[in-house]
């Protein structure tokens, strides 16, 4: 069996709903988001994981506290998801400068 590359289009627009993907995918999907929307200036994100039992949430949690980027994560308010989706704060770009010399 071949194995092929998949690729997604996704709006680069601060929300990323991971209901459609596969979990195998989400870590690499994560990441590039995140650094895609800091490209953009968008610095605070919501990722919904859904409610369920918690695994993909621990999954998002355990990728974003790997991400030097991230300055702080939290479940978002109830009227945007609750537990079920995480609200994510990033540096800016021009950050770097003052965070990395």
């Amino acid at each position: 069996m071949e194995q092929t590359d998949r690729f997604f289009l996704l709006p680069i627009d601060g929300v990323l709903d991971l209901h459609t993907f596969q979990p195998a995918d989400c870590r690499d999907l994560l990441v590039e988001y995140v650094t895609q929307c800091r490209e953009k200036g968008i610095l605070q994100l919501r990722i919904i994981h859904g409610k369920g039992r918690g695994v993909l949430r621990q999954t998002v949690h355990c990728i974003l506290d790997r991400l030097p980027e991230v300055l702080d994560y939290y479940p978002a308010a109830e009227d945007a998801g609750g537990w079920g989706a995480t609200i994510v704060i990033i540096k800016p770009v021009s950050a770097d400068k003052y965070f990395f010399q």
